[in-house]
């Protein structure tokens, strides 16, 4: 059952990066727009003829609050007519047309296993709201990693906020990595990361969830299978 379409007003938005813009987006009705952590929104945007290639998906950033508000990581693409509109047109005040919350890409409860949040890009978004969620909530967990991977510094997302995060809390573990500059941290692909993680914990116990682009999905869904995990224990999100 398709849920209704609903209007979205953009509350504000501010750049991230150079190509990457967080948005609010206000909920008129009702007074509080829940959902979970992991889902999305679709937009209705006025850039076709035909309606389903006016549609564009965009996972929500962070955790649901309690206010009819949330966030939005949006990357502009070269040839994006959706991105496009969302940079060039829209202002505060804009009326957004959207559906949602949607999707089953959630945290998998109760949280027995170590979890590695593995992504590229824009797909840190779903898992930002997912790690927000639990501290929040104050779920019981186990070890929890990001491995978040990259081309370059200045597109590393949420940088400081989780670098913050890894300070105040424990359990929780940010492994950024690129692959186009030289720095002081890990240089490569995200694969080289959660193997090597693996390979040095006690607990070979372990959740994975994956989001991106899906050439590393697959690549990591091939070699997290090698390595005998179970198709159980690995989810995933696909962006582009």
């Amino acid at each position: 059952m398709l849920l209704p379409w609903r209007t979205g007003i953009v509350e504000k938005f501010e750049n991230l990066t150079a190509h990457t813009r967080r948005f609010w987006i206000r909920v008129p009705e009702p007074e509080s727009f829940d959902y979970k952590a992991g889902q999305f929104v679709t937009f209705d945007l006025p850039i076709h003829e035909r309606p389903n290639k006016r549609l564009r998906s965009y996972s929500i950033a962070n955790a649901a609050d309690g206010s009819n508000s949330f966030e939005l990581l949006i990357v502009q693409l070269p040839d994006g007519a959706g991105s496009k509109y969302l940079f060039e047109e829209i202002q505060i005040g804009s009326e957004l047309k959207f559906r949602g919350p949607q999707g089953v890409f959630l945290l998998h409860q109760p949280i027995i296993k170590p979890i590695y949040f593995i992504c590229t890009g824009t797909g840190v978004a779903p898992f930002r709201a997912m790690l927000q969620e639990i501290r929040q909530k104050g779920l019981e967990h186990q070890e929890l990693h990001l491995i978040f991977g990259t081309r370059t510094q200045g597109d590393l997302l949420y940088r400081a906020e989780f670098e913050k995060m890894q300070q105040e809390w424990p359990s929780f573990h940010y492994h950024p990595v690129l692959s186009r500059e030289e720095w002081s941290g890990k240089k490569g692909y995200v694969h080289e990361v959660y193997e090597e993680l693996i390979a040095q914990s006690e607990n070979k116990e372990a959740s994975f969830y994956l989001c991106g682009w899906k050439n590393m999905i697959d690549e990591a869904r091939t070699k997290l299978a090698a390595l005998g995990y179970d198709k159980k224990d690995i989810h995933f999100e696909i962006y582009g």
